[in-house]
């Protein structure tokens, strides 16, 4: 069944789907992401409107667009197209939170963060603090 792929996205929607690409790049979404990806939704201030049912939709919007040749390219295309880029660091900051979350990072995971790195222009200074600060969020006793 082939879905029709949405043409734009809410910012949030975009925030959603970045996270969920990070923790679907390595073709298995842990239970630590997913309740990463539900508790951010929950807490953060940019979704205090969002529609939590959304995450259902976007996710599937992922799993169709990983499903397809140029599929991340598309993505990252209706990322940039519809995400504001004052929240470009926002949505790299939550990918990294989400690759963390597990207390691990695959190879696909970093590939995917250099991707989001990459597509979303993010200053490589601002990226490594970013990256730490997820670190030090997910550091384990």
């Amino acid at each position: 069944m082939n879905r029709q792929i949405p043409q734009s996205l809410s910012p949030q929607d975009c925030l959603v789907a970045v996270m969920i690409a990070v923790s679907a790049s390595d073709e298995q979404i842990r239970t630590a992401e997913l309740v990463k990806i539900e508790s951010t939704v929950n807490h953060l201030p940019i979704f205090a409107s969002y529609d939590v049912d959304r995450i259902n939709v976007t996710a599937q919007t992922v799993f169709d667009l990983f499903s397809v040749e140029d599929g991340l390219d598309a993505l990252f295309g209706l990322v940039r197209e519809n995400l504001p880029e004052r929240l470009y660091e926002t949505a790299y900051a939550l990918a990294c939170d989400v690759a963390a979350a597990d207390g691990t990072l695959q190879d696909e995971e970093l590939r995917i963060l250099e991707e989001i790195r990459y597509e979303l222009n993010i200053d490589r200074l601002h990226a490594a603090a970013i990256e730490r600060g997820a670190r030090a969020r997910h550091l384990r006793g």
